[in-house]
């Protein structure tokens, strides 16, 4: 038996397929796993991610520390407005991808991933040194995350929460107070929605609120395939510490100005610029019969290969989809090894969909 969250018990009565994630007993689906999938593209649906870690950062030299700490600058950041991230070791290595959030100057809420919660803890504990930040796990929060073309109507009407009404005003990586409750305007999933943070002890009050809305309960299949589509990195699967931002399609996320930010893993990056970046991570769409997987070779040329990252169906495109790290070479065309047969494929530039919309041509 695996840890549990507080939504576990709603889960079962909903009828979900538990399965291991993480060391976590998660829902899967509730039933049909494309359906999940549309309900979030077309109307609302919720997932929760209770397993993911919470962890607030508290004293004045918070901000100094993240500053080395984080591949991206935490100067952009004013309160009530979030970043994404890379935390990096040494080498440029992804020790873990994380959303850090401004509550003000001297406290920032991080929300990072369930596989890496106790690596991450003791590698940021590590950094502390003789810092005067002071380190908390939330464990008596939970997660949970609303996603889809109607999640704001819809969390107006079910919500009974003082000013909820705000949250129409709320720009992407941004987020509100109300009450007890943290409502950020981010996602997983390419679609508008929010991630709401609030006391273990609420979780039943705000599952059957937003259950009572007609929003529908969706498993981490649906997940899996909405940030596929979206173009979103998984962590340990399309980055860990064995590849860098550059190589990961997130260079969007380092920030190398200003120079004299020395945050850790910068000597590395600078130098594999300098050299230049060997691979890159890429979209890719089947040409032919099959369904792409994780860890498929990859053939660009008879000499050139890489391997598929993410893989899957995408129900968005009726197309089987995929992200795969390849030689940093310029073509268009490859073939994907699937059950011993080199099947085509074509690279496409990510995302493959964003707010409902297809990005690429099929």
């Amino acid at each position: 038996m695996g840890k549990r969250t507080p939504f576990y018990d709603l889960h079962l009565q909903a009828h979900a397929k538990i399965v291991d994630f993480a060391d976590w007993d998660m829902p899967l689906h509730y039933g049909s796993q494309i359906q999940e999938h549309h309900s979030i593209r077309k109307q609302a649906g919720m997932f929760d991610v209770s397993h993911m870690g919470i962890v607030d950062l508290l004293g004045q030299d918070t901000q100094l520390f993240l500053r080395r700490l984080l591949a991206n600058n935490i100067d952009r950041l004013s309160s009530g407005k979030a970043l994404y991230t890379c935390m990096l070791n040494e080498h440029g290595g992804i020790i873990d991808d994380l959303i850090v959030y401004k509550i003000a100057d001297t406290m920032y809420r991080l929300v990072i991933n369930a596989g890496t919660r106790a690596k991450d803890l003791a590698w940021m504990k590590s950094q502390i040194v003789s810092l005067r930040v002071e380190m908390i796990e939330r464990t008596d929060l939970v997660m949970l995350a609303v996603q889809g073309p109607l999640a704001k109507e819809k969390l107006i009407h079910c919500l009974s929460l003082p000013g909820i009404e705000t949250i129409q005003q709320l720009k992407p990586f941004t987020f509100i107070v109300l009450g007890d409750c943290f409502i950020a305007r981010t996602g997983y999933t390419g679609e508008d929605g929010y991630e709401m943070i609030f006391p273990s002890s609420e979780a039943a009050t705000y599952w059957q609120a937003c259950l009572l809305a007609g929003i529908q309960p969706c498993g981490l299949g649906a997940r899996d395939t909405l940030r596929l589509e979206a173009g979103l990195n998984l962590y340990g699967s399309d980055m860990d510490e064995t590849v860098t931002p550059l190589e990961s399609n997130l260079t969007w996320t380092v920030a190398l100005q200003p120079t004299d930010r020395d945050f850790i893993g910068r000597v590395a990056l600078e130098k594999q610029l300098k050299e230049g970046v060997k691979r890159r991570l890429v979209g890719l769409i089947l040409n032919g019969p099959g369904i792409m997987r994780n860890h498929q070779k990859v053939f660009i040329t008879h000499r050139d290969e890489g391997e598929v990252t993410s893989g899957g169906y995408s129900p968005t495109l009726e197309k089987s989809i995929a992200f795969a790290r390849l030689p940093a070479i310029t073509t268009s065309q490859c073939f994907v090894e699937i059950r011993n047969k080199r099947i085509p494929a074509h690279i496409v530039p990510l995302p493959f969909v964003r707010s409902g919309k297809k990005m690429v041509t099929v």
